[in-house]
């Protein structure tokens, strides 16, 4: 009679797989949190001019300290036609970043002693700038430009079949001017810009409204970077 050799025991293999499916938990939790919010980085540049001894009497005498009100004001093509919807969703945005330094809407806007005029604007590009639409690889390393596929194996292919998407990319930049509303002087002047392939969403033109905001009423000189991460 034939003696078949005893099978290798399974335990090591049983033990793995409690540990594949804590390294899975795990790696599902940390996706989860790197996805939970998305920097917006901006380059801000503000100037402020809250005194100016060549102006007239009427004009504000110092910075001002909050709180502070304030009234919006509209260029023509803001006022009327397709831009009026979205100076509304604007202006709604940057009630809530003034409000974040203590200016408020005053209830009679033309008793307010600030007005404050918003404006935003995006280009949208085809792709990064830094992708090379004539590149025929890659990275260097053969890849057809065409497209690449996964097999069942696990392999990289390059398939013709397969058109790459490019990915737009979008520049963008959100404007706060102050004036003292009885010289219609500017008094505060603030710009921040961003570029990324994030898009167009309320949390996103928030966070360039309160970066546009930071350091306000007196911001330092020159441009600087900052950061906000907005909740997905």
């Amino acid at each position: 009679m034939t003696k078949h050799p005893p099978h290798p025991p399974q335990r090591t293999a049983h033990r793995l797989y409690p540990l594949k499916a804590a390294l899975a938990a795990l790696a599902v939790s940390l996706l989860s949190g790197c996805a939970s919010v998305y920097l917006v980085d901006n380059q801000v540049q503000s100037f402020a001019r809250w005194t100016d001894t060549a102006a007239p009497a009427t004009t504000p005498a110092g910075v001002p300290q909050a709180p502070q009100t304030y009234r919006f004001e509209r260029l023509p093509s803001q006022g009327a036609g397709p831009g009026a919807a979205g100076q509304d969703a604007l202006e709604n945005l940057a009630r809530v970043a003034l409000a974040k330094v203590g200016w408020t809407p005053h209830d009679t806007p033309t008793a307010a002693q600030w007005t404050v005029q918003v404006s935003a604007g995006t280009l949208r590009l085809p792709r990064a700038p830094w992708d090379d639409p004539w590149d025929d690889h890659w990275g260097g390393f053969g890849f057809p430009r065409h497209g690449l596929a996964i097999t069942a194996s696990g392999h990289i292919i390059g398939s013709p079949l397969l058109m790459r998407m490019d990915m737009p990319y979008y520049k963008r930049e959100v404007s706060l001017v102050v004036r003292h509303a009885a010289s219609a002087r500017v008094v505060y002047e603030s710009r921040a810009a961003h570029e990324g392939r994030w898009n167009s969403m309320p949390g996103l033109w928030g966070a360039m409204l309160d970066a546009a905001l930071r350091d306000f009423p007196t911001p330092p000189d020159g441009v600087r970077q900052v950061n906000i991460e907005v909740a997905r």
